[in-house]
């Protein structure tokens, strides 16, 4: 037992907010639930190698995937991270996170769009994007398959960007339509340019060396077995795990 994790009542209560409400029937206890779940993601486990304290396994696996598919843990990581709103830096980035076998069906369900497994030099993958406050805690997260540029997570996370006067980010974000669509939005791209650019870029190296924060954080992020390694086939249960880890190591 006292190796296992749980939620403390401070946490419970950062979380509570964010539950659907019940309808009819009382849910099995949350912080059993919840710690469960925490507990498989950060270890990589299957379902039904969950320790007995937590309950049955089909009631965790149902309970994720349940709230997997109605996006309530991203609304966790999103809402939290609201609440220390970053002013004036932020950073985007993107990593690949290996596929497992039991992940790599390729086979789309009808109506759906796919797994977002990409084959890549590496192997089977996906990629995950993201965006960071200045402290390298996570503000919005995007998966897309392996082989897909950073300009395409780039486009999807720039709606959702935050009041802010800087994003730093790598040469893979070195676009011109990209700085154009900061600069409408009056936000200072710190971003080096392409090796091919006839003519050299200019920017801030000094703050560009901020930018290790985001590898930080991705760093963390696949300190959880099940982030590091994909094992989901269903791309929301996989980015719902990935949300709730960023949410436990740097929200809660």
């Amino acid at each position: 037992m006292n190796d296992l994790y749980w939620l403390t009542d401070e946490q419970m209560a950062k979380l509570a907010p964010f539950f659907p409400k019940s309808h009819g029937k009382l849910r099995v206890n949350d912080r059993w639930e919840l710690s469960g779940i925490i507990f498989i993601n950060r270890n990589g486990l299957r379902w039904w190698d969950a320790p007995e304290a937590y309950g049955p396994h089909k009631t965790l696996y149902s309970r994720c995937k349940r709230w997997s598919e109605k996006g309530i843990f991203a609304r966790m990581m999103v809402g939290l991270a609201a609440e220390h709103g970053e002013e004036k830096t932020v950073m985007i980035d993107a990593t690949y996170l290996k596929a497992h076998r039991t992940a790599t069906s390729m086979a789309a369900k009808k109506g759906g769009g796919g797994r977002l497994i990409g084959r890549t030099k590496g192997g089977m993958n996906t990629k995950l994007h993201a965006i960071c406050d200045s402290q390298g805690r996570p503000l919005d997260l995007f998966v897309t398959a392996g082989q897909v540029s950073d300009y395409i997570g780039a486009r999807a996370l720039l709606g959702s960007l935050p009041d802010f006067d800087w994003l730093l980010g790598d040469r893979g974000y070195d676009a011109d339509w990209f700085r154009e669509a900061l600069k409408d939005q009056g936000i200072r791209a710190c971003i080096p340019g392409r090796k091919q650019r006839k003519t050299a870029v200019r920017y801030d190296k000094r703050r560009y060396k901020r930018r290790k924060r985001i590898e930080i954080m991705f760093g963390r992020l696949k300190d959880w077995r099940r982030v590091a390694t994909r094992y989901d086939r269903c791309p929301k249960v996989f980015l719902s795990a990935v949300a709730l880890a960023a949410t436990v190591i740097y929200w809660l």
